[in-house]
């Protein structure tokens, strides 16, 4: 659901503003994919192999806001915007469950 809501924003985004503007968004929201992996991957190992989540995803994103602040040619707000992307798609699915139980 977080690729085919990112497609759906990214092409949006691209009828409205600039390319760059776009790919900004696009590497934020890819960004953002790796993160939801990582995160998907910790909460399988939780209980079996460790205690608690770990908190080296929070690289991936520290880095990137780091980059995107020292690189000119990068806009920060749709990158972070890419990056909450995956939450969007969360809460999609949660009412999606929510609302539509049987399917």
């Amino acid at each position: 659901m977080t690729v085919i809501l990112t497609g759906v924003i990214f092409v949006t985004v691209c009828c409205f503003y600039p390319l760059k503007i776009a790919l900004n968004y696009l590497l934020g929201a890819v960004v953002s994919v790796v993160y939801l992996r990582m995160l998907a991957k910790d909460v399988e190992k939780l209980g079996r192999q460790q205690q608690r989540l770990s908190k080296a995803r929070l690289a991936i994103f520290i880095g990137l806001i780091v980059v995107a602040t020292q690189w000119n040619s990068l806009s920060i707000l749709p990158i972070f915007l890419g990056f909450l992307t995956y939450k969007a798609a969360l809460i999609l699915y949660v009412l999606k469950t929510a609302l539509m139980p049987e399917s």
